[in-house]
């Protein structure tokens, strides 16, 4: 059965249909390469100016997930798509018919995240990740923003690029941990505050990983569900930096520790490039998750 006919069995399933039924079901999924630790180490340069890459995005059923994974499969890469649940897989299926691969997993449950890094690791190395996923307000704010992008990073195998959704409003966020509930029972965190963590997270992991590609980028103000209908800033745009720096050879998108607006480097909140702060931040995140970054 190929994974377009699966999805739509998948539906009709029903509530019988698990996450990992619909990985091992998919039998066009490779296992981990024997040599997966030697190609995650290779130079960026290596990578031939033809090759495609296979990108995981999460938050892929709709807004700017949804729009870079659809570019992305549109240029011939591999993608991997992610949803929130059993419910949501609809929403990707014109993907899935496009050749994209379906991963399910609640963002705002530890275990489901941990459960989602599983059926990452099943399919093999991606080349890039994008950390797409996000919520606007409530108590998961800090899980879904904060905590799923730190767990995936230390627990999906190492890729040569990392990318992370953050915010102009990071700006606002506060460069305080304390006080702060990252199990998503109380609401704690702002949006603000979520934002300049996971900026600061992708910069304590360019620091910490010097073989990788990691950055953080700001989408702008554009009309998707979080952002609204009347958001003034434009929608290609705002997806086109993830997908230039997930797969472009261009010698811009080949660097790391960046904070980027539309192709354009700006400075971040000064935070988040203080190491004693990052260190703070990959401290209390390995607290919360019992899961320490290596």
């Amino acid at each position: 059965m190929d994974r377009r006919r699966f999805l739509a069995a998948g539906i009709e399933l029903g509530s019988g249909l698990v996450a990992g039924t619909l990985i091992a079901a998919m039998p066009a999924l490779a296992q981990t390469p024997p040599n997966a630790r030697k190609e995650v180490s290779m130079s960026h340069a290596q990578r031939g100016a033809g090759r495609k890459a296979r990108v995981f995005i999460t938050g892929s059923a709709d807004g700017l997930g949804h729009a870079a994974a659809k570019a992305l499969l549109a240029q011939g890469h591999d993608v991997v798509v992610h949803v929130r649940s059993q419910a949501r897989l609809p929403a990707v299926k014109e993907l899935v018919d496009q050749g994209a691969t379906a991963t399910i997993g609640d963002l705002s449950d530890l275990a489901q995240i941990r459960d989602l890094a599983r059926q990452v690791n099943a399919i093999g190395t991606m080349d890039a990740v994008i950390h797409n996923a996000g919520v606007y307000s409530g108590s998961s704010v800090l899980v879904v923003n904060v905590v799923a992008p730190y767990l995936l990073t230390a627990l999906v195998q190492r890729p040569k690029r990392l990318i992370y959704l953050s915010s102009s409003m990071h700006r606002g966020g506060r460069a305080s941990l304390a006080g702060m509930d990252w199990s998503g029972r109380t609401a704690t965190g702002s949006y603000s505050d979520s934002k300049l963590f996971v900026t600061t997270l992708a910069m304590a992991v360019a620091r910490r990983w010097p073989n990788v590609f990691s950055n953080a980028v700001d989408p702008g103000w554009v009309p998707t569900r979080m952002g609204g209908p009347n958001a003034p800033d434009d929608l290609r745009l705002g997806h086109l930096t993830q997908e230039w720096l997930a797969t472009s050879n261009d010698p811009e998108a080949l660097t790391s520790g960046g904070y980027w607006y539309h192709q354009q480097r700006q400075k971040p909140h000064p935070a988040a490039a203080d190491t004693r702060f990052q260190d703070q931040l990959l401290a209390e995140l390995a607290r919360a998750t019992g899961t320490t970054l290596a």
